[in-house]
């Protein structure tokens, strides 16, 4: 059995926690528009960075930075 790790365990509660908040804040279609949308863009982003450069840091420094960006995007879109 694999060892659990934290940087992605946690990465994940604040994806949860981005998109719930979307979801109180804003209504259910903000909420799945986070999630889904966040799908959309983490996941071929990352398996792009890891097949083109194997770069597993680089990727991580990626994945948190679309994170963060999300979440700022989320927040001028509640303030408006």
């Amino acid at each position: 059995m694999s060892k659990l790790r934290l940087e992605p365990l946690t990465f994940c509660l604040c994806w949860i926690l981005l998109a719930v908040v979307a979801s109180v804040l804003g209504g259910t279609w903000a909420g799945l528009a986070v999630a889904l949308g966040l799908l959309l863009v983490l996941m071929p982003t990352s398996a792009f960075i890891l097949t083109r450069y194997e770069d597993e840091k680089l990727e991580r420094q990626v994945r948190w930075g679309i994170l963060v960006i999300a979440g700022l995007l989320l927040a001028i879109w509640l303030t408006r």
